[in-house]
């Protein structure tokens, strides 16, 4: 391949406008619709198309869903869309061609234009920001790469995720540094309750808190920038596990004033299954030891926390459509909707006797991710109920002080899918099918 054409192909791995996204490849009729509908909701407010169902409908075409059921396990994984999808085969058939050449010659050297990209959907640095597999590796980079000692404290939540809690237990097994509980009552529309539990829980031997931004369990938003601003008073650092706040609702990394954030991009983002993201402070990068042995693990350098090896290149390139198809539909009206669709929903059950919400309906302290149960029942029979009779895909959970049945729904769901949903939770209340 000519230096030209390497050239090219780079720049097919940018950032795209809505039109070239849609046109890199061949232009079936679903991209050539959505476009169109793009075009003409640009003199609209995201609040405004937040509940117009024609709109997103032609979002919905962009994805490849089941028709055999409704996924509102979205809080998983979600799925890609066709663009993101095409962008991975097709890198895959590449690297066939002549792995260790189109790998490491060819699509290894798109990774800085994709960290451009993820820094500037980030509001950072490219200089700060590794590429990862998933939220859990980007996290525990630096739950283990941090020098703690014995004695050391580090604060965190019995609702946070269950990889970073065992990632912390195994730290305190090992080494005898000494985790402080904090056990949220949720849902709350309470930020000083919310920021006061962790901030009281701080003393002169704390180091580290650790923050999720979203409680994956029924969806709560913390104060992330009221705990940060308090723990760095008190020379704390702060780690964030963004997994299911990046891409889901509007702000940048920095706004949240954390010293360390991780996520998953095969969440919110969607991008393909197995891509992440860390971002670690400019100057706290020396202090972190890489979870991959690096040649210098007291490095400035960001990609230190890359030495992974080989790995999947068609599926981090494919990371560049993902970018390029959030920023086509917009962060604002993403959002907008998102919030639009939960609240559809609640809504519409809040009212039936025996159920109960465990997800605030207020922005701000909820987005897409809502939790539900049914007073004398168990998560699992409402989940199983509502995947047997209606094919409607959720999770139940129960985690500490947390039982319901999780739903999130995702851009290209429909108020007609929640409609299912809504009838099953009403069918179920009753005793099942009338």
């Amino acid at each position: 391949m000519t230096a030209y054409n390497r050239r090219r192909f780079l720049d097919a791995l940018g950032t795209f406008s809505a039109t070239a996204l849609l046109s890199s490849f061949s232009r079936p009729a679903w991209s050539r619709n959505l476009d169109k509908a793009l075009h003409h909701a640009e003199a609209r407010l995201p609040g405004e198309l937040a509940g117009d169902e024609d709109f997103w409908y032609y979002v919905q075409q962009s994805f490849t869903t089941s028709p055999e059921l409704i996924n509102l396990n979205n809080g998983g994984v979600s799925p890609s869309p066709k663009i993101v999808q095409d962008a991975m085969k097709r890198y895959h058939d590449l690297c066939n061609e002549a792995p260790s050449y189109y790998m490491w010659r060819i699509l290894d050297q798109g990774r800085e234009p994709l960290r451009k990209d993820l820094a500037r959907i980030s509001g950072v640095s490219p200089e700060e920001i590794a590429i990862h597999r998933n939220a859990s590796e980007a996290l525990e980079t630096v739950i283990f790469g941090l020098e703690l000692k014995a004695g050391d404290e580090v604060v965190l939540s019995k609702q946070d995720y269950p990889n970073m809690i065992n990632a912390w237990k195994q730290r305190e097994r090992r080494e005898g540094i000494k985790l402080v509980w904090v056990n949220l009552d949720l849902p709350s529309e309470d930020n000083d309750y919310l920021a006061g539990q962790y901030i009281k829980a701080f003393t002169p031997k704390t180091k580290v808190v650790h923050v999720t931004h979203v409680i994956n369990w029924n969806g709560q938003i913390l104060p992330v920038r009221q705990i940060a601003d308090a723990a760095h008073k008190q020379g704390i650092e702060v780690l964030v596990d963004g997994a299911h706040s990046f891409a889901h609702f509007e702000f940048t990394i920095p706004s949240l004033g954390c010293d360390y954030f991780g996520t998953s991009l095969h969440k919110w983002l969607a991008a393909c299954i197995g891509s992440g993201m860390l971002f670690v402070k400019k100057e706290k990068i020396p202090a972190i030891y890489p979870l991959f042995a690096a040649g210098d693990p007291k490095s400035d350098n960001i990609r230190k926390f890359e030495s992974q090896g080989t790995r999947p290149f068609f599926i981090e390139q494919a990371i560049g459509k993902a970018i390029g198809f959030y920023d086509m539909i917009g962060p604002a009206r993403k959002e907008q909707r998102l919030l639009y669709l939960k609240n559809y929903w609640m809504n519409a059950v809040k009212d039936i006797p025996k159920v109960k919400l465990h997800t605030s309906l207020r922005p701000g302290f909820g987005c897409a991710i809502g939790m539900v149960s049914v007073e004398g029942k168990k998560a699992a029979e409402l989940e199983n109920y509502l995947f047997n009779e209606y094919k409607v895909h959720t999770v139940g959970i129960e985690w500490e002080n947390l039982r319901g049945v999780r739903v999130t729904p995702n851009v290209y769901t429909t108020t007609r899918d929640l409609d299912v949903l809504i009838k099953g939770i009403r069918e179920f209340v009753k005793g099942g099918k009338g």
